[in-house]
C-alpha cells in the first residue's frame, strides 16, 4: 500500500518536472504564450500531488504510531524502503528544477520592469516622478 501511493506521487513529480523543464525551454525560446497554456495542467499535478502526499503521511504515521519505538528504517521492508529513497530523490530533483525555473522568472520579471521604469519615468531635475503603474501603461480609454 505504501509503495503504491509512493509510486503515485512519484508519476505527478515527474510530470511536473517535465512540465517545469519544458517551460523553462520555452522562457529560453520566448515562446511565453506556452507558458500559459501548461498552467492549468500544473496547478492540477500540484493539488494531486498534495493530495497524495497528505494520505502517504497519514500512513506513515499510522504505521510509524502501530510500531511503537522503531525508526522508519526498522519498520518499512526493503522495497518500501527503496521507492522511499526514490520518492525523496525525485522530490529534491523537482526542487532544483524550480529553483531554475525561478531564476529564469525573476530575471525576466526584473528585466521588464527596469524596461518599463527606463521608458516610463519621467526625470525631474535629478527626482523620478510622476512614476506611472504598469497597469496604467497599457490601459485603453474609449
Amino acid at each position: 500500500m505504501i509503495i503504491q501511493k509512493l509510486q503515485d506521487a512519484i508519476v505527478d513529480i515527474d510530470a511536473l518536472v517535465s512540465l517545469t523543464l519544458s517551460d523553462i525551454e520555452d522562457i529560453k525560446q520566448a515562446q511565453h504564450e506556452n507558458l500559459g497554456n501548461r498552467l492549468v495542467e500544473k496547478e492540477v499535478l500540484i493539488s494531486s500531488f498534495e493530495r497524495k502526499k497528505a494520505l502517504l503521511n497519514t500512513e506513515l504515521i499510522k504505521l510509524t504510531l502501530s510500531n511503537d519505538g522503531k525508526s522508519m528504517e526498522e519498520i518499512l521492508s526493503d522495497d518500501e524502503a527503496d521507492v522511499l529513497t526514490l520518492f525523496k530523490t525525485k522530490l529534491t530533483n523537482l526542487k532544483a528544477v524550480n529553483k531554475d525555473y525561478a531564476k529564469f522568472v525573476v530575471t525576466i520579471s526584473e528585466f521588464y520592469n527596469s524596461l518599463i521604469d527606463k521608458m516610463f519615468t519621467l526625470d525631474g531635475n535629478g527626482y523620478e516622478k510622476n512614476k506611472l503603474a504598469p497597469a496604467t501603461i497599457f490601459a485603453m480609454s474609449a
